[in-house]
């Protein structure tokens, strides 16, 4: 089988016999792949005119229900996906996470973009500014997607996940992409992808897939496109480094391996439920993947008088690692995922032992199940010991990117931080202990050079998703050595693909541009009650001026005794001395209250519900005898997904502002209606 690339529109065999990949655990031949003869600059031309157009074209919510509509066809050709998927070495539960985990990716990002995102072609950012006296010149800023074409340069431990946790952000952003998996694993982000294009389901120029060497591909990147990097810190180096990414200043996003830690909290004894915890989710990132995640635990943090503890309950763990062809149903750890990287791994473990004693493992295992012991890619867990972490470089500087994690024992809070630091950058840590003062005290000690932090105990063990998995709705990089970037992160991740303006202007104008009322902008009038128009007839800046109220003593006392709420400052004028009060003052919720039956057209229309409140302020007090009248104006309209057997509606933002008979403002609030539509 020759694997083939998806450019320009069409599937491609490359023109020469390529790189041959091979199944990690027998090594028999499964392909080769081949990019000669693809030409990259019209590869990223076609995405940025084609792709770029037609996703521009769409709304988030629009994009987000393709990647709905993408997940779950996706989970419908899985177990194909799974079939190809132990060639690379994974077993079934690796499979899970890079398979199934992936299209949890496209699901997630799929419903933050209908319920987070406006239904428009960009997004407003923050509050506006006022940038004059007179209240005729405003600021506000906006993000809008990247007129380029995103390059994902993948690494072979994940070649689903890698991928699609990925796109599924840049095509939620409205920017295409051109996918690089690594050539060794390459054939199953074939397979994925072969599915995503058959389906039809994304509009042409989404996506494209390069199978073999991306080499020259930076050469034709322009300052609109995006570069997105996973893998070695020394491969990441040299592409970040290109002189066109440093010239044209390329955005340029690096994820790379790190020597993440976890820690053992000195109250996390033997025969605490967190010691146990402890061992249980250090073995197990040890031989997930067979160690081959850029999250696994590298660096064993223990207190100094529980190594022996620690040590014993590892290994007797590791003793009952079943390794062998993951095919084969009693494996619970495949091989790595070639022979190449099987050498680097043991040449790692050589290195590591010249400053660490071997405890466990450390070679080829002797016994496997199925596969070939030489043509296959298998290693033992091993666990090393370090006696000397603080003066120790090698366990803070080399990473064997397998089933190796090395003992670092601490003798204080101190030490324990000072080596957390000592990764220069990670991608994660994690604290195992019930202990919340060492918690709080490690997790801000630490934090500046981790992205992530776990912290992990009998509370939240049975729901936790672990050390080494990052979420699509928390970021995932780390700074220093794990590259400096960040992906993810719910829409954090969305504005990578995107720029973002400042703009400034009159604020009817800005109005016009950001589709949401700005304050100073024309109020406009509705014609009739706006309570009385549907979602369509209602304009931004719609605006209702009521008829007067008069607070009275009666209205504060009766508010009291419904609500039971019997303030001083509301119920009893003898305390008001001293006080900001100058008299019996109206609740701020008898205000608001008051000011929606000034506003609320009481006749059944297309206003089908009050949806709940989202800014309120209580500017100035109002006394009995004042006489207050509101404003009410559309503010802004959104979208909702219709839902099988209800009537399309859509939600409304409404200003409301509540002044007194001197003109001036006494509260303020944004609240939300459903709306109707038309029929």
């Amino acid at each position: 089988m020759k694997l083939q690339s998806y450019s320009l529109g069409q599937w491609t065999e490359g023109k020469s016999e390529g790189a041959k990949l091979l199944d990690a655990s027998n090594g028999n031949l499964i392909g080769t792949a081949s990019s000669d003869g693809l030409d990259f600059g019209e590869m990223l031309d076609f995405g940025r005119r084609i792709g770029n157009k037609n996703l521009r074209s769409m709304t988030f919510h629009e994009r987000a229900r393709a990647l709905k509509a993408l997940a779950l066809h996706l989970l419908e050709h899985k177990e194909k996906f799974y079939q190809v998927s132990f060639q690379t070495g994974a077993t079934k539960i690796d499979s899970w996470i890079d398979i199934e985990g992936g299209i949890g990716n496209l699901f997630v990002y799929s419903s933050k973009g209908r319920r987070e995102l406006p239904n428009e072609k960009f997004l407003v950012d923050g509050a506006p500014e006022h940038l004059s006296k007179g209240g005729t010149f405003l600021g506000h800023h906006i993000w809008t997607p990247k007129r380029g074409c995103a390059v994902h340069i993948n690494a072979f431990n994940f070649p689903v996940w890698g991928m699609l946790e990925k796109i599924a952000v840049n095509i939620l952003a409205g920017v295409p992409a051109i996918v690089k998996p690594a050539t060794a694993t390459s054939y199953l982000t074939e397979a994925v992808f072969r599915v995503i294009i058959d389906s039809k389901i994304l509009p042409e120029g989404s996506l494209q897939l390069i199978s073999g060497s991306a080499a020259g591909i930076l050469d034709f990147a322009t300052s609109q496109d995006i570069i997105t990097f996973t893998g070695s810190a020394s491969t990441g180096k040299m592409l970040k480094s290109h002189s066109n990414i440093l010239e044209n200043n390329i955005p340029f996003n690096m994820e790379a391996d790190s020597l993440n830690a976890s820690i053992l909290g000195p109250d996390a004894r033997v025969g605490t439920e967190e010691f146990d915890l402890f061992v249980k989710e250090v073995a197990k990132e040890m031989t997930i993947k067979a160690g081959q995640k850029c999250t696994a635990v590298r660096r064993i943090i223990i207190p100094r008088e529980s190594v022996e503890e620690v040590q014993k309950a590892l290994i007797a763990r590791l003793e009952k690692v079943t390794i062998g062809d993951p095919r084969e149903k009693d494996v619970r750890m495949g091989p790595l995922a070639s022979l190449a990287q099987r050498e680097e791994v043991l040449e790692k473990i050589t290195q590591l032992k010249k400053d660490s004693e071997l405890l466990f493992g450390g070679d080829i295992p002797k016994n496997i199940i199925g596969g070939d012991i030489e043509k296959g890619a298998f290693v033992s867990p091993t666990l090393l010991l370090c006696n000397s972490p603080m003066s120790t470089e090698s366990v803070h500087t080399i990473e064997a990117f397998g089933p190796v994690s090395t003992l670092l024992p601490y003798d204080s809070t101190e030490e324990a931080i000072e080596l957390s630091h000592k990764g220069e950058g990670s991608l994660v840590s994690s604290i195992v202990t019930n202990d919340n003062t060492f918690a709080t005290e490690v997790v801000l000690e630490t934090a500046s050079s981790h992205g992530r932090v776990l912290v992990l105990n009998r509370h939240c063990a049975k729901e936790s998703t672990g050390h080494g998995s990052p979420m699509p709705q928390l970021v995932h990089g780390g700074p220093g050595r794990a590259g400096g970037g960040e992906e993810m992160g719910g829409i954090r991740g969305v504005h990578h693909y995107m720029q973002r303006t400042a703009i400034q202007g009159h604020p009817t104008t800005l109005t016009a541009i950001t589709n949401v009322y700005q304050p100073g902008s024309e109020q406009l009038d509705p014609g009739k009650h706006p309570f009385k128009k549907f979602f369509e007839e209602l304009r931004i800046g719609d605006t209702h001026q009521t008829h007067r109220r008069t607070i009275t003593e009666t209205d504060i006392v009766n508010f009291a005794n419904v609500s039971w709420d019997h303030f001083y400052a509301h119920t009893d004028v003898t305390s008001l001395e001293g006080t900001i009060f100058e008299k019996r003052v109206a609740h701020g919720y008898f205000i608001i209250s008051a000011a929606a039956g000034l506003f609320v057209d009481p006749g059944k229309g297309p206003v089908l519900a009050n949806y709940g409140l989202d800014e309120l302020r209580f500017i100035k007090p109002v006394y009995a005898g004042a006489t207050i009248s509101v404003k009410l104006t559309c503010k802004e309209k959104i979208e909702q997904e219709p839902r099988e057997g209800e009537d399309p509606r859509g939600v409304v933002k409404w200003q409301v502002e509540v002044s007194d008979e001197e003109g001036e403002v006494v509260a303020l609030a944004t609240i939300l209606t459903l709306v109707a539509k038309k029929l």
